[in-house]
């Protein structure tokens, strides 16, 4: 498209020809192509305005950054680039997006899920929920980007919400494919990096708080103000008031608000209360208005039938009505690597849950006791880039509540993973309980769960593998939990003698 320096309103100063044609918008000088505009923004370990002559090397025609200074030398340097000064770099990013695409945001309707457990299994409901009700949802997070009814492969720039300008081109895509919704994982760190700036979401959710990102935000009232910030560019909001976030929000948000609990007394829009978990799932009471409903769902546990609400009064939001949300609610798409029930290998039941925050791995373990068992295996980790005083706290989740106990490391990234190991460890009062033992990589962690089992065990792998690979040293090295699993049990298969099973 052709644009104009000039006619933009964030930008500050401009300098030679303020009107070029752009085809493509970068922030990494290495994926600049020719006829795009590099952004060059400053991050915690890298500044952009150190790379923009590569960006112009590799065909870039405009450069927008924030240094004044550096950026009129290199327009003295390079006059048939053109060259802008911005107060805000992210922020003028997500401006530039918007414009750049069309404002497809507005053309689409918008669902934003913020929380420190559930954004993705929420987002995974709502799309569920909404597609089979006929409103053709596409969804954007942790385990990928999704149309409707197909897979979208897309390069994400972040683990869970991409830069403001993947994402509106993600919005594009969405909408020649002609969804009618997206709903997507928004983070507190993207928040803080306005990586969602200028969108105006149709519905924002809040799934729960508890404490999560200290590495980034320093402080869990930076953390939970960052979470906060999003529903201020909400029209109407879905909002869990069993925890304190959530009655915060019902002061704080000036827009239509659905209140979802599990409490029969909180008072909630949506209440959930006596769930039943079965091998097919939970069955439970919905309370909306005083009026009871039989449900049977397709999801497992209360923490899960907390999300189920928080899809359904996105439902009703988006003009559905009870009677049409209900009957769907049995064929709800379960997340993969969320309560994901693997039964087909050995007699065992193996769970695979990606819960990396205390919360999240207590509501996992009280909820997979109730399955069927004979003894109970569970894998738990320490993420390694993400807050070290966490860690321990995941031991002392553990402890005590599983026959055995494996403790392994995701995503060292420039750690030694024996420090991560050790920090967890740190956590447990006997430490050097026969039941506990340890892994220096997620794959020997997956091993060693596997071989304490026997036919009738349950066994969790948890914590959080990100996008099918671990992150060791800045690397993406791609990891399957499901592809060892299959592997293992493929060659225990092939160590059986046969005949030994008639000579027990």
């Amino acid at each position: 498209m052709l644009i104009h320096l000039n006619e933009l309103t964030f930008i500050t100063a401009y300098y030679n020809d303020p009107v070029k044609q752009i085809t493509h918008i970068s922030y990494d000088s290495r994926q600049a192509i020719k006829d795009s505009v590099f952004f060059c923004l400053k991050g915690e370990n890298s500044n952009g305005h150190n790379h923009l002559e590569e960006a112009i090397s590799n065909g870039a025609s405009v450069i927008i950054g924030t240094d004044k200074e550096l950026i009129e030398n290199a327009a003295a340097r390079y006059p048939d680039c053109s060259f802008a000064v911005v107060a805000d770099d992210r922020e003028a990013l997500a401006q530039f997006a918007i414009h750049f695409y069309g404002q497809p945001d507005r053309k689409i309707k918008t669902i934003g899920v913020t929380g420190t457990n559930g954004k993705t299994t929420v987002a995974a409901f709502v799309k569920s929920l909404l597609t089979q009700c006929g409103i053709n949802t596409g969804s954007i997070g942790t385990n990928g980007i999704f149309a409707a009814h197909e897979e979208i492969i897309y390069k994400k720039s972040t683990p869970t919400t991409p830069e403001a300008s993947d994402l509106h081109a993600i919005f594009n895509e969405l909408i020649k494919r002609q969804d009618d919704a997206v709903v997507m994982e928004v983070s507190s760190i993207a928040i803080d990096q306005r990586r969602v700036a200028g969108i105006e979401f149709d519905t924002a959710i809040h799934t729960n708080i508890s404490t999560e990102h200290l590495e980034y935000h320093k402080t869990f009232a930076n953390y939970k103000e960052a979470k906060m910030k999003l529903f201020d560019q909400a029209h109407t909001a879905v909002v869990n008031i069993d925890d304190e976030m959530g009655r915060d929000l019902v002061a704080r948000f000036k827009g239509e608000l659905i209140t979802c609990s599990l409490d029969r007394h909180s008072g909630a829009d949506l209440i959930a209360d006596n769930c039943h978990v079965s091998q097919e799932g939970t069955m439970f009471e919905l309370i909306v208005n005083g009026q009871s409903y039989l449900v049977n769902s397709s999801v497992y546990g209360n923490y899960n039938v907390h999300n189920l609400l928080s899809a359904i009064g996105t439902a009703l939001h988006r003009g559905l009505q009870l009677d049409q949300v209900i009957p769907v609610l049995k064929n709800i798409e379960n997340p993969k690597g969320r309560f994901q029930v693997i039964e087909e290998y050995g007699g065992r039941k193996i769970i695979i849950d990606y819960a990396h925050t205390p919360v999240a791995l207590n509501s996992l373990l009280i909820e997979a006791k109730k399955l069927p068992h004979n003894k109970m295996i569970a894998m738990i980790a320490g993420i390694g880039i993400r807050d070290f005083n966490k860690m321990p706290k995941m031991a002392e989740t553990a402890e005590g509540q599983a026959d055995s106990i494996v403790v392994t490391v995701d995503h060292p990234g420039d750690h030694d993973p024996e420090k991560v190991v050790n920090q967890v460890m740190s956590g447990f009062k006997k430490p050097y309980d026969q039941s506990i033992n340890t892994s220096l990589t997620r794959k020997e962690g997956v091993l060693k769960s596997l071989s304490q089992s026997e036919e009738g065990d349950l066994i969790l792998l948890t914590s959080g593998c990100i996008n099918g690979a671990q992150i060791v040293k800045g690397e993406y090295i791609p990891h399957s939990d499901e592809d060892i699993i299959r592997d293992y049990f493929k060659r225990l298969e092939k160590t059986k003698v046969p005949g030994m099973e008639q000579c027990k």
